[in-house]
């Protein structure tokens, strides 16, 4: 019976595999006949199947929303004040927020380490990878391994969305799977000798083949879509997944969403944010209707902090780029944003919505760096880190549980060759050896030479530095 049941399980995940996607519709069933021919497929298969597929499902899902340059002070239950955010508002009334989360200030030094578990120091990845150029170049996941690959090899169906700025995927077109996803639908950021579009006409590389049918579709609606067939698909089966939903929203440049559409407004970054926040609600919903909140984690974070100006596209109305430094919070100001590597360019939400086991409307000030994602992701899903790969995250699974757990004692941020760490109360700068005091958050300033707490800051911190040095090849 048990040979029996592997074999029958094998045959229904590999129907199921082929059925997922048909390009002419971008949809999880193309027809009424392709769910009808799924029913007969597990109907043959047999019983046995079934029953080990509702064993697989007791595993927890992760849904992990990485949203592209969004500071903490964006979002309202963080107290920001500038834009309406209230489906986020609700994952952290009805779950855990963390109020120390911190990431590199732009995209790829910040997203190397998240999929990781490395510090820029050490996976040398400071700036932005030119695909929007063409670049041949690539983050190389064969020597530095990633969680999707651990969850992948454990049985987890593992997809990704949005973008992809790791590798230019025709150069490499099996960069993605390499690097642990089974499935995709990413922005393909560079296509005949040209960058490509993400929002209206966008062009999204799904499993390997460009769609065609989202022409007169706006980008993240389409993404969104994606990530509910994904959880409709896995859920079907039975299996466990765990889904990247890289938001492309809000980076820049401004457009109008289709609410501003349809409401004859111009684009503006609120607008994107609250366009953002509309479609988190969307996943939440389909995570309730499908049933299975009980067992899916759901996790939103920032990749990194919020765009300082607020950039429009002309073809999509005002073509003037209204600086946009100061944002405001209750508790102060916040000048920056994304590139800057203090507090206002790495500080991001990070919230869990899910499971009864996370508790409700909590807060937790434990420091969170983005390298911790890769081990939490890895204890959360049962997944064993095999004593070859070297991280430098740490596991917050305790403290998403209302638990203790081991915080950590600082957070590391690098970009272009420059790099920080911050405890808290302190950060200091590697090479400028500069320290500032970041006591009294939003601002930061110099810190005071006479200040005895600052010059054990600098000696603590110091020695941080030395241990974290980039490890011998």
């Amino acid at each position: 019976m048990e040979k029996h049941s592997r074999q029958g399980t094998w045959q229904l995940t590999r129907f199921l595999t082929a059925l997922r996607f048909r390009p002419s519709s971008g949809r999880l069933w193309s027809s009424p006949s392709g769910l009808f021919a799924f029913c007969l497929c597990a109907a043959a298969i047999g019983l046995p199947q079934i029953t080990q597929a509702k064993e697989k499902s007791s595993r927890p899902n992760v849904l992990f929303i990485f949203a592209d340059d969004i500071g903490y002070e964006a979002i309202q239950s963080y107290g920001g004040l500038d834009f309406q955010t209230p489906n986020l508002n609700r994952m952290a009334n009805e779950g855990l927020r963390f109020g120390r989360a911190y990431t590199s200030p732009v995209c790829t030094p910040s997203r190397v380490s998240m999929h990781t578990s490395l510090y820029t120091t050490r996976h040398r990845h400071y700036g932005v990878l030119p695909v929007h150029k063409g670049t041949k170049q690539k983050v190389d996941f064969s020597k530095m391994p990633t969680y999707a690959q651990l969850l992948r090899a454990n049985g987890y169906a593992t997809s990704v969305t949005g973008k992809w700025q790791l590798a230019t995927l025709e150069a490499w077109p099996n960069h993605i799977h390499d690097a642990g996803f089974d499935s995709w639908c990413v922005w393909q950021i560079w296509r005949d000798g040209k960058k490509t579009g993400r929002h209206w006409q966008p062009t999204f590389n799904q499993d390997g083949e460009i769609r065609s049918d989202i022409q007169d579709r706006f980008g993240p609606d389409v993404l969104a879509d994606y990530v509910i067939d994904q959880m409709t698909t896995a859920t079907a089966a039975g299996q466990p997944f765990f889904i990247l939903h890289n938001e492309l929203l809000p980076h820049n440049p401004i457009i109008k969403t289709p609410d501003d559409k349809a409401n004859g407004s111009n684009g503006s970054l609120g607008n994107m944010i609250h366009y953002m926040d509309k479609l988190v609600g969307k996943v939440l919903r389909s995570v309730d209707d499908l049933g299975i909140r009980d067992n899916t984690y759901v996790i939103f974070m920032g990749d990194n902090g919020t765009e300082q100006r607020d950039f429009h596209n002309p073809r999509f109305g005002d073509n003037s780029a209204e600086l946009k430094n100061t944002r405001h919070t209750t508790a102060g100001n916040v000048n920056g944003g994304k590139a800057n590597l203090g507090d206002a360019g790495s500080h991001v939400p990070l919230i869990v919505w899910g499971p009864e086991r996370v508790p409700q409307g909590q807060v937790c000030d434990d420091l969170i760096d983005v390298v911790d994602l890769f081990p939490t992701f890895c204890e959360l899903s049962g997944t064993s880190i095999p004593k070859t790969v070297k991280i430098d995250g740490r596991s917050f699974l305790a403290q998403m549980h209302g638990k203790e757990g081991n915080p950590r004692e600082w957070t590391h941020q690098g970009l272009y060759g420059k790099e920080n760490l911050f405890d808290g109360s302190w950060r200091l700068w590697r090479k400028q050896g500069s320290l500032w005091d970041a006591r009294n958050l939003p601002a930061e300033t110099p810190a005071n030479p006479d200040d005895s707490e600052a010059a054990a800051a600098r000696i603590r911190l110091n020695k941080v530095f030395d241990q974290i040095t980039p490890r011998a090849e």
